[in-house]
Parts: structure tokens; C-alpha cells; sequence
């Protein structure tokens, strides 16, 4: 155990889980936290903002760019209500980024007694554009509930966490035992029955295609491997772009596949929901 505040706890954490870059705007209510990110300065690269909406999008498009966890710092209240728009954005588009919130004092909160950026019930508006969200309630507590934000993260469905921490907490000094690693993140069950299903149907396809999201943004070689070996081609759809070379010869723009599709006898969707064929190409 190491007697450290809150948020150099928060901080150790984040380096913990490979964090190297974190995208925020300072205030009174977080600014222990970046007391901890400065001491860290060589190791975690800060970028301020004007506007914690700029904030947001920054994270969300680093995370989308990477196909990796983006990172955003803001205060609490107005600071949240800015960033929220970027929130929002993140979670339809599936991405995994991490909000840090500040929040006013512990005894404060639900007090309604007009702190400087209290607004009522942060932590419920919080989990209402999160997969997942918990408070910090303690310096010690910070290891754990940052490791359970990135398993949340990286487990099952991507879509951006937050963690909420009163300014007191973030302030406090006690004795705190950081993780050694990251959380275990369990891999979906595979059926090995339904690969075979599905290889056996794209080996006997005559028009194969192969259509990836922003979920295949970390298998690129094996779907470039895939396509060659069955010479189909690779449709990117949004944050699916980039993850088969664009000049590739299977690649295939979004509309240049409409016509295609009219003649595919079996899909493959990697990372994909297929909206836009299913809904708009019948």
C-alpha cells in the first residue's frame, strides 16, 4: 500500500491500462486530478480544451481513429451537460471512451444547496448515456472501479463508461493498493458449428461480400487475408473505413456496393449491424 490522493491513484490506474493520452478542460472540481496528471507528464500526453464538447468529440475520435480507448476529463454539471453531446455520439456509434466527471463534495451532493456546478443526480445522467457508470467514493476504491471501467470497455458490446469523482475524494490522501494488472476481459463463446456453417456457405458463394463496421477495426490483416483468399469484396461502412486499405483491389466504397449487393449471394458482416444495406438496399 502507497499513501497517495485520489487522484494520483486514479492516475496510476490509467497508466495501469496502457493510458496514454487524455483529452479534458481543468477546473476547481478536477484539479487534483490534473495535480496527478502533471506529476505524470512525461507518461500521459494532456490536450486541453476551449470547451469540453471539443473535449468529447477529441476522445471519441481517438478512439474511433486507434479502434482503441479514448479518454475525457470534465468537471461536473456544465462540464457534463457540454460534454454529453459527444457522449451520446459515442454511444451510438458504439465507440469505447472513458469519461472522468468531477462532482462536488461527497456531503454536498443531493443537497441541492447551489455548489458551483451541482446539478441534480449527475450519476443517474451519467448512466443514461454510458453502458456503464459508478461513482469513486474513496482514494482507496480508485484502482478497482478504474479496472472494472476498462473491462466494462472491453467486454461484450463497445460503449463509452464513466466514472464520477467528488473533488474531496480526488483531494484526499490515504493508503491505497494499485492493481498489477488489468481486469480478466472474457472473449464471447465461439460455435464452432456456426463457423463451420458460415465457411462452408462463403465457400460455395458465387458473389461473396464482405462488409466490416468500426468493430473490425483491430482484425485489418485477417479480413485483407479473408477477402483475397475468397476474392471477395470489402465494403466499409463509417468506422469501418480504413480497415482494408482504401487503394486495396477488393476494397469497396459504400456506393459502389449497392449494385453489388443486388447480386451477393452470401454476407459476411465483420463489426457491422448491416443497417444501411438491411434498411435502405432492400
Amino acid at each position: 500500500m502507497t499513501a497517495m490522493t485520489g487522484g494520483e491513484a486514479i492516475v496510476q490506474s490509467l497508466l495501469t491500462h496502457g493510458v496514454d493520452t487524455l483529452f479534458g478542460l481543468p477546473g476547481v472540481q478536477n484539479d487534483w486530478l490534473y495535480n496527478a496528471l502533471y506529476d505524470q507528464r512525461d507518461k500521459i500526453r494532456v490536450i486541453h480544451t476551449r470547451h469540453e464538447q471539443g473535449a468529447g468529440y477529441m476522445a471519441l475520435g481517438y478512439a474511433l481513429a486507434r479502434g482503441d480507448i479514448g479518454v475525457c476529463s470534465v468537471v461536473p454539471g456544465p462540464g457534463l451537460l457540454n460534454a454529453g453531446a459527444a457522449l451520446a455520439t459515442a454511444y451510438g456509434l458504439n465507440a469505447q471512451v472513458l469519461y472522468l466527471v468531477g462532482q462536488i463534495p461527497t456531503a454536498k451532493i443531493g443537497k441541492g444547496e447551489g455548489q458551483l456546478h451541482e446539478i441534480p443526480d449527475q450519476l443517474s445522467i451519467l448512466r443514461s448515456l454510458t453502458k456503464w457508470a459508478e461513482r469513486i467514493d474513496r482514494p482507496a476504491d480508485a484502482p478497482q472501479r478504474v479496472a472494472e471501467a476498462f473491462q466494462q470497455l472491453r467486454s461484450g458490446r463497445p460503449r463509452p463508461v464513466g466514472l464520477e469523482a467528488p473533488m474531496d475524494v480526488l483531494a484526499r490522501r490515504e493508503e491505497v493498493t494499485l492493481l498489477s494488472q488489468p481486469l480478466p476481459v472474457s472473449a464471447p463463446a465461439v460455435d464452432p458449428a456456426l463457423v463451420e456453417e458460415a465457411a462452408k456457405a462463403l465457400g460455395q458463394a458465387e458473389h461473396p461480400l464482405i462488409f466490416v463496421g468500426g468493430g473490425a477495426q483491430g482484425v485489418s490483416d485477417a479480413v485483407r487475408v479473408l477477402a483475397e483468399a475468397l476474392q471477395a469484396p470489402v465494403v466499409s461502412y463509417r468506422n469501418g473505413n480504413g480497415v482494408i486499405d482504401g487503394r486495396h483491389y477488393l476494397s469497396l466504397f459504400l456506393p459502389a456496393a449497392h449494385p453489388y449487393w443486388q447480386k451477393t449471394d452470401v454476407v459476411l458482416a465483420i463489426g457491422s449491424y448491416l443497417r444501411n444495406p438491411l434498411n435502405d438496399w432492400g
